[in-house]
């Protein structure tokens, strides 16, 4: 997929340019993990650095047998109090009963159910639980279940690597953004990825200011 994905962008010459200094993508894809978890990754996550959420998790995990990440009826027989010692606030802890409750309902598809549902279906669903919004599944569909066209055109990275990209002054608005990208279909992940790095190149050709 990367290589007519690579032909089909390089068409634009900002990205054809972007491409020659980046390289090819490499955009990992956790195929190992399901949907259940992935969710409850996610939660861990939000509003917080990385580090922090991993030790989160890691407290979390290691409550259960064997420190492997727990079933959803194991979570929903572990006290609230204990789940907020690991590190969690009061609104994360239900949203992880809830995608927990979900999971065990079946609105949570497995790995393999997901690949019956398109983007759209398991946006529908998966945004009903608490806690867990447009953005979220996004990440999900792209890093998890490797879909091939999804543009997060709320994430603030994916307009700004649009404005850095093509030299603004202003990001895109999102229905902007989406109308702009659907020349970018049916490879729009991977343009995601690559408007990251422009971000990220940015970055670090910025000056340092001096004290």
């Amino acid at each position: 997929m990367s290589k007519d994905a690579i032909l089909h962008l390089s068409r634009d010459p900002s990205f054809a340019a972007l491409i020659g200094r980046v390289g090819r993508p490499r955009l990992s894809i956790d195929r190992q993990r399901g949907p259940y978890e992935a969710l409850v990754r996610a939660i861990a996550h939000q509003q917080l650095h990385g580090r922090a959420a991993e030790a989160i998790l890691g407290r979390f995990t290691a409550l259960y047998p064997g420190g492997i990440f727990p079933n959803p009826e194991a979570v929903l027989t572990t006290d609230e109090t204990v789940l907020r010692g690991c590190g969690f606030s009061g609104s994360k802890v239900a949203a992880l009963r809830d995608i927990c409750a979900k999971t065990l309902d079946g609105t949570v598809p497995t790995r393999r159910t997901s690949a019956r549902l398109t983007d759209a279906e398991l946006i529908e669903r998966l945004t009903s639980i608490r806690g867990v919004g447009r953005w979220t599944v996004e990440m999900l569909l792209i890093f998890t279940l490797g879909r091939p066209d999804v543009l997060p055109v709320d994430d603030f990275g994916v307009r700004e690597g649009y404005r850095v990209l093509y030299e603004l002054d202003s990001q895109p608005k999102p229905r902007e953004l989406a109308t702009l990208g659907e020349a970018w279909a049916p490879y729009r992940s991977i343009a995601t990825w690559y408007l990251y790095r422009a971000v990220e190149e940015a970055r670090a050709q910025a000056p340092t200011s001096r004290a």
